[in-house]
């Protein structure tokens, strides 16, 4: 055996080996309803692992804007789902998890009996609608599984989900007088002009195909469908809502309101109707594509060939079960339990599978391509989850992340504007938050040895994305170092985002041995130095001519030149330098005496109030867990020679920000960020600055735990003497030897072995 054909099968033995391992059933610590109250934004119902479908409820139908305004209630629904409400109106195939902006909701499906009505209605008057009542005692939601019983119409609906299909399951009572409702009008974040177009062709007495275009969040959203029926519908018909246009061709020769095979318009609502018999189950599958009907079609027949839901709903659990399996945590108590694999479920839901089961997708450029040798994914909310989340893939799912920085070059190979995505979901680039943060994921999985691709032309995508001019002070960050506050809004957060990004892309050049790129972008990553105000201690906005804004509040988070913080939260950010950091803030004794500032001032309320997503619970101090900017902040005490004070924040966070019920997050999970440092904090360690190969040491919360890795390894953790009230580590021993210093490498991580934390309650210094 060639050495090359040993390595191309070495991952599939040890993958073998992995799935011949009895597994734990850990599925049974998964509860999709935390997060779903408040401020969390995550769905319930039922994806596998970064599946393109998320088959979940919509509890309300508001429109995003009301009187050509932004409507602010529609903020609590960027998940369709709000634990809060008493009523849903349907079920739709595709969610973000845990967003603070939204789009998706396509094809809401709603059954009904009685009365045909073609309108949700209100929740304050649901029987004016299609909407139903219902009660969170008879709902259920598991991980591959949601059900919820719709008492107006006492129809038990349940459904699971493959990679590219949603199977819906309803048991009807007896009735001539059933309808399944199909709502091509539905979405999130919704408005009357969003849909561009909807098509449905009547194929059959029981299958229908498809699409829906959109121009919302992204602005050239396509999404074709094949929907199934386990038994025939004994009438079908639509209601148009469209505004009546001057000129409609001459289809209105037909009477296309009812068993009309072929529909099109921008506002079209669906029914279907059948006889049942008490407790008959109605099933549903639909499948979705971004490429065509004829694919969507393809994806239904080879993922769900038949019609055993049952069998699906274990396949996936099965699924998740395998993947929550790649951690094995004990836990000092259930909840806890609960709390670390719902965060791995969470971080595990995003980005998606964009491709079909072919390997087509439809690219930026609005071609259909195909995926070669990669799964192509989509939904990169990069500003988020550069922090945490993919780091936390380059350990446990290298083989995705890798696939997911092929995603993202394939994306800069098809724009127009040769960009590495900045929040990018279905060919499009929607360009929320600030920085350029492709470049934090590329260098951290060439750091660490995760990416296999050309690593030459992926820094080229890195540099022509950091040099591109017109965009977002680009180029005057370029000519000054900084970006001034009359030109931009949030100058001082891109500024500071900039700089770490640029230290990203000079740790790529330093790899490759580009000498000349590596001390280009050192210097440049240099440039946080230009807006942080000396005098004060403070990052702070600069004016064009060099001098520091006058009217500053260092607590507000509105007009301050920060994007979803204030200054005493990015004042800290410089994860790539803190040392140099600490040093322009007068030290260590300084240093650690802003943060004791930081973690234990009031922050009146005043000083949030323009931030839609941050509330009381999100704070510590003044320290804003949930939103991002502030995440690597607690580690900062490290640097500053005080330990111990790291240990007892990031204990205090885990407890305040992370609990086991429905309003569990302190913020948006944000495409999984907030999960992915709940479980890098619990297991002891934390990725600092992304990029580099190392992990800075906090305070693990866990009992022990076994990290099964992709190559093979195993590498164990454990907390002797854990308690809750034990949140200092007295002495930390890796292989059974002493481990010194409060960062922990990659490659310690990756080669397997075991890290044994010291637990104490008393201090150490």
């Amino acid at each position: 055996m060639s050495p090359r054909k040993y390595i191309l099968i070495l991952p599939v033995l040890f993958t073998s080996l992995f799935s011949s391992q009895k597994l734990e059933n850990l599925v049974k610590f998964v509860n999709p309803i935390i997060g779903t109250e408040k401020m969390g934004h995550t769905f319930p119902g039922a994806t596998i692992p970064f599946g393109a479908v998320q088959l979940s409820p919509e509890t309300d139908s508001l429109s995003y804007e009301v009187n050509g305004k932004y409507n602010p209630d529609i903020y609590k629904y960027c998940a369709g789902y709000r634990y809060e409400d008493k009523t849903i109106v349907g079920f739709s195939h595709t969610h973000f998890s845990g967003t603070g902006h939204s789009d998706l909701g396509d094809f809401l499906i709603m059954p009904t009996v009685g009365e045909l009505k073609l309108n949700p209605g209100t929740a304050q008057n649901p029987e004016s609608g299609f909407r139903s009542r219902f009660s969170h005692q008879n709902e259920k939601a598991e991980a591959g599984y949601y059900k919820v019983k719709l008492d107006d119409y006492n129809i038990l609906a349940e459904m699971t989900a493959t990679t590219r299909v949603g199977f819906h399951q309803y048991t009807f009572p007896k009735s001539d007088d059933a309808h399944i409702i199909l709502d091509l009008m539905a979405g999130i974040y919704n408005y009357d002009d969003k849909n561009v177009w909807t098509y449905i062709r009547i194929e059959n007495d029981h299958k229908i195909t498809g699409y829906r275009q959109t121009n919302g969040w992204a602005r050239t959203r396509a999404v074709y469908f094949a929907m199934e029926f386990s038994k025939p519908f004994k009438s079908y018909g639509q209601k148009n809502f469209d505004t009546k246009q001057a000129y409609r061709g001459f289809w209105r020769k037909w009477n296309q309101d009812e068993n009309f095979p072929e529909i099109a318009g921008k506002k079209i609502r669906m029914h279907f109707d059948f006889d049942t018999q008490e407790n008959e189950k109605v099933q549903i599958k639909f499948a979705i594509s971004p490429v065509s009907q004829a694919n969507a079609l393809e994806n239904l027949t080879k993922e769900t060939p038949d019609w055993n839901f049952e069998k699906i709903k274990s396949q996936a659990q099965n699924d998740w079960n395998k993947e929550l399996n790649k951690i094995v945590v004990n836990t000092i108590s259930e909840d806890e339990k609960v709390n670390f694999y719902t965060a791995m479920y969470h971080t595990f839901i995003n980005p998606t599978t964009y491709m079909d089961s072919n390997g087509e997708y439809k690219g930026l450029d609005q071609n259909v391509h195909q995926a070669k040798d990669f799964t192509n994914y989509t939904t990169f909310s990069l500003w988020d989850t550069y922090r945490a989340l993919h780091p936390f893939f380059n350990i446990i799912q290298p083989k995705r992340n890798n696939d997911m920085i092929q995603s993202m070059l394939a994306h800069y190979d098809q724009f127009s504007l040769k960009m590495l995505p900045v929040w990018s979901h279905y060919a499009n680039e929607n360009w929320c938050m600030s920085g350029y943060h492709s470049v934090s994921l590329i260098a951290d999985a060439i750091i660490k040895g995760t990416y296999t691709g050309n690593p030459e032309e992926a820094l080229k995508a890195c540099i022509a994305t950091s040099n591109k001019r017109n965009y977002e002070g680009i180029g005057e960050y370029i000519d000054k170092g900084y970006i001034s506050a009359e030109k931009n809004g949030t100058s001082v957060s891109n500024t500071v985002e900039y700089a770490y990004d640029d230290w990203a892309i000079a740790q790529i050049a330093k790899k490759l041995g580009k000498t000349d790129i590596y001390n280009e972008y050192l210097k440049r990553s240099e440039n946080w130095k230009n807006v942080f105000d000396k005098s004060i201690g403070f990052m702070r906005p600069r004016l064009s001519d060099g001098s520091f804004k006058k009217e500053f509040d260092l607590m507000s988070t509105h007009g301050q030149g920060f994007i979803e913080g204030n200054s005493w939260n990015y004042s800290f950010f410089v994860p790539h330098n803190p040392e140099e950091l600490m040093k322009s803030m007068g030290g260590k004794q300084k240093f650690g005496e802003k943060l004791d500032e930081l973690f234990s001032m009031h922050l009146p309320d005043a000083f949030f109030a323009d931030t839609e997503d941050i509330t009381r619970e999100g704070i510590i101090g003044g320290y804003v867990h949930g939103n991002e900017p502030a995440h690597h902040v607690a580690y900062l005490y490290n640097v500053a020679g005080q330990p111990w004070k790291a240990q007892a924040q990031i204990r205090k966070i885990l407890t305040m920000q992370y609990k086991a019920k429905p309003d569990g997050l302190g913020g948006n999970d944000d495409c999984g960020q907030m999960s992915a440092w709940y479980i890098f904090s619990s297991l002891g360690f934390y990725p600092v600055s992304p990029g580099s190969d190392e992990y800075w040491i906090g305070s693990p919360s866990i009992v022990n735990a076994k990290l099964n890795l992709e190559n093979g390894k195993t590498f164990e953790i454990e907390a002797k003497n854990q308690s809750e009230k034990n949140v200092y580590i007295e002495k930390i021993e890796l292989n059974g030897k002493p481990f010194d210093g409060y960062k922990l490498k990659h490659e310690d991580l990756m080669k397997g072995g075991k890290l044994v934390f010291f637990m104490n309650y008393k201090l150490k210094k």
